[in-house]
């Protein structure tokens, strides 16, 4: 194998979490009268910050904005994610044959990482390698996350592979000296492609790429 440490994202990546999260920020916010469309979110909110979601979910509003939008949506998606989370089809078995470090980098808090990664049953193959852009204060496209995480681990970015399912991890990746493979759909393959990542559409492709 090229590289010596595989840093994956998580959501969308390990856990298909992204309709779940997209899905509940669109219900949430249509209830207030946003008139979001699923599919256009699925496109414009994929790998960015909840922040940058609220900010746009609340200009569109016709009715006030709560306070406590983001507690009512993490209640919300946590009880979702509980009863409805699934892995990615075949990072269970690609996880098994790696035989270098790999660790898991995402914009998300930590507490979020561990809960979807126990719910699937992946917190054990990852332990304590997960990096979470809360602990440092830097989110993607800010390459400082992937940077921490190689450095932790004991590797250089040269040395690393990222795998990533949004424009914003590959345009991290790639700031911070990584190579980077895109994990692609119809929806997001142009946008993964233009942000310079490699592309593939199934965990097997990836084993066939990283040379397991």
């Amino acid at each position: 194998m090229k590289y010596k440490c595989v840093i994956f994202d998580c959501d969308g990546v390990l856990v298909d979490t992204e309709h779940i999260s997209i899905g509940t920020l669109v219900s949430m916010g249509n209830e207030l009268g946003a008139a979001l469309d699923f599919e256009f979110a699925m496109v414009h909110f994929l790998g960015k910050s909840l922040e940058y979601c609220f900010r746009y979910i609340e200009a569109r509003c016709t009715k006030p904005f709560p306070n406590d939008f983001e507690k009512q949506y993490r209640a919300v998606s946590f009880e979702k994610f509980k009863n409805e989370l699934q892995p990615i089809e075949g990072i269970k078995e690609l996880i098994e044959k790696l035989n270098v470090p790999f660790c898991v980098a995402s914009n998300g808090p930590l507490n979020k990482m561990k809960l979807n990664l126990q719910t699937v049953g992946l917190d054990s193959a990852f332990g304590t390698n997960m990096f979470s852009a809360y602990d440092i204060n830097k989110f993607k496209p800010d390459p400082a996350l992937f940077l921490y995480a190689a450095e932790t681990l004991g590797f250089t970015p040269e040395e690393c592979v990222v795998i990533e399912d949004s424009d914003v991890g590959v345009k991290a990746a790639i700031a911070g000296g990584f190579d980077v493979f895109g994990f692609a759909n119809p929806r997001s393959e142009s946008l993964l492609k233009d942000a310079g990542a490699n592309l593939f559409y199934h965990m097997n492709e990836l084993s066939e790429l990283l040379d397991l």
